[in-house]
């Protein structure tokens, strides 16, 4: 059975920085492709940042310069590394991991509900 359990959602100011944590359980080839999702009160997700199993990266344009996705080397933990917050980073962000081939490894077009999910930690920024 593959969780998937988040940490490090707090309360900022804006400018401030923060680190996710998402810690995976279950077999290898479930998290061949994880990824950082977000979704603000009365808007749609929005996929943040994907990392496939070699490591390669993609971020969406609105966190690029500013996130950085990263795991460790067992491949078991996620991170998301947000500097420069904003207000609009406001939202409850989400992990995912699924079985997903190097081209397909792209938070920004996730299926919906494809793959594991954790249950979600809050972010939120003042200004």
């Amino acid at each position: 059975q593959v969780r998937l359990v988040e940490s490090g959602g707090d309360s900022v100011q804006a400018g401030g920085s923060l680190r996710l944590s998402c810690v995976h359980s279950g077999y290898a080839r479930s998290r061949e492709c994880m990824g950082w999702f977000r979704q603000a009160p009365g808007k749609e997700r929005e996929g943040v940042a994907s990392i496939t199993r070699d490591g390669s990266t993609i971020y969406a344009d609105s966190v690029k310069g500013r996130f950085t996705i990263s795991k460790d080397n067992a491949g078991t933990t996620l991170y998301l590394q947000m500097n420069n917050l904003k207000p609009e980073d406001t939202a409850m962000y989400y992990c995912a991991a699924a079985l997903m081939s190097p081209n397909d490894c792209d938070a920004r077009y996730w299926p919906p509900s494809f793959g594991n999910w954790g249950q979600g930690t809050q972010v939120t920024v003042s200004s």
